[in-house]
């Protein structure tokens, strides 16, 4: 593999607004023609199946298809939904249909692939979100749901990224309108949210320049990195802590807030990095308590929050700010903008470039 330029994620987090503004219209009226199409409105139950980034955005996705669809909707790894979940899908169907969304931005993964067709097999119905519309992953799924991307050039997942949970979020509002669990009226307005963020977007990634620049210094020195989060922010935490990993090769971890306090607030060292995820929403107190607690331990807390939200904010050594609000569902579009910001500032203070480490 050629040595990547860290920059190259910098270019990419400049281009989210763009991509944002320019995606949520023809994506959701792909998904809306899909939705209608294969008549998913009755399905009960949704699973999600990626690894890596795509895993991360299914996480992050979950409790949009559970509130605002209205489904069931769990988030899997491939190789354990082939081995844990596909074998009891039509056992476990009752009466309703099951619809699985396998996520591959490039569409050659193999064992989200080998997902899809098993699940096909099984009598589900599947869907493939992907950025290749010919790929694979599209030829073993009933039906695409594309994400392309123009301009792109290697990178750790940034862009791709952003394109497949916009995707799933907005399939979880179409799926919600044809399930009747809300009316046209919503389905409009909560895209209009989603178009609309495309301003905070760009004014997340403006100020995160600096701040990471300042966090990278604080990461930089710490033998371990851990970030936490609950409900969808669980997602983005996973997904922070890969990039750091990718772009930096420093070994980092997403986390539970409550499994956090409940096992590695023991581990030490004891000043080691801590970002607290805490967007508004369900976890958004436990954020606050945990924040507390890992200050009062020794911990350097970074918050990833909105710099007045002073609940959360009061009690880290570091903000990385977020420039807007929106609804838990949706706020992973805002909250994951500092992940590769900050893995290109962590690589060029350690002087390591993105997937350096695992050169051979």
């Amino acid at each position: 593999m050629a040595r990547l330029d860290p920059e190259v994620m910098i270019r990419q987090a400049g281009r989210l607004a763009g991509d944002l503004d320019e995606m949520t219209g023809p994506v959701g009226r792909t998904a809306a023609a899909l939705v209608s199409a294969a008549d998913w409105g009755s399905a009960d139950s949704v699973h999600l199946v990626g690894d890596g980034d795509s895993y991360y955005a299914a996480v992050s996705a979950e409790l949009a298809f559970r509130s605002l669809a209205g489904v069931d909707c769990a988030a899997t790894p491939a190789l354990g939904f082939l081995e844990y979940e596909a074998p009891w899908l039509r056992s476990r169907s009752g009466g309703g249909r099951r619809l699985v969304v396998g996520v591959s931005a490039s569409g050659f993964t193999p064992r989200v692939v080998e997902a899809l067709a098993r699940a096909g097999r099984q009598g589900a119905a599947t869907l493939a979100v992907t950025g290749v519309p010919d790929s694979p992953l599209a030829r073993a799924a009933d039906h695409t749901l594309p994400v392309r991307l123009a301009g792109g050039e290697p990178s750790p997942g940034i862009r791709t990224y952003q394109a497949s949970l916009l995707a799933l979020l907005l399939l979880a509002v179409r799926l919600g309108e044809a399930r009747r669990h809300h009316t046209r009226d919503d389905r409009d307005a909560m895209e209009g949210e989603i178009a609309a963020l495309r301003d905070g977007v760009a004014r997340t990634v403006a100020g995160l320049g600096d701040a990471c620049g300042r966090v990278a210094e604080l990461v930089g020195d710490g033998p371990v990195v851990v970030m936490v989060g609950s409900g969808p922010a669980l997602g983005t935490a996973q997904y922070g802590a890969a990039k750091l990993i990718e772009g930096a090769g420093v070994f980092a971890r997403g986390q539970d807030l409550e499994e956090w306090n409940h096992v590695e607030r023991f581990a030490g060292p004891y000043d080691m990095p801590l970002f607290v995820l805490a967007p508004p929403g369900r976890s958004h107190a436990r954020a606050v308590e945990v924040a507390a607690r890992a200050t009062e331990l020794g911990r350097r807390v970074i918050a990833v929050a909105h710099p007045r939200d002073i609940a959360v904010v009061r009690h880290a050594a570091a903000v990385l700010p977020v420039a807007a609000h929106s609804r838990e569902e949706f706020s992973p579009l805002l909250h994951h903008l500092f992940a590769g910001i900050l893995a290109c500032r962590t690589g060029q203070r350690l002087g390591r470039a993105p997937f350096s480490t695992g050169l051979v």
